[in-house]
């Protein structure tokens, strides 16, 4: 094998690393959004509930 062919075989293996590297970036890119947009639903939801605990405890009370 000579050095340029041992150079370009190189190359194309670092290439091919910084592929499927950039692929998982990609990924977990993904997951961290759809792990945001979880968490910001369950603040919301997690909001509501507290909301509607307060209204009925506030209509529950009796009032002499």
């Amino acid at each position: 094998m000579t050095d340029h062919d041992k150079d370009h075989s190189e190359a194309e293996t670092i290439l091919m690393a910084l592929d499927q590297i950039s692929q998982t970036i990609d990924v977990m890119t993904s997951v961290v959004g759809r792990l945001r947009n979880y968490v910001q639903q369950q603040e919301v939801t997690t909001a509501d509930k507290s909301k509607e605990l307060a209204a009925e405890m506030q209509s529950d009370r009796i009032l002499h």
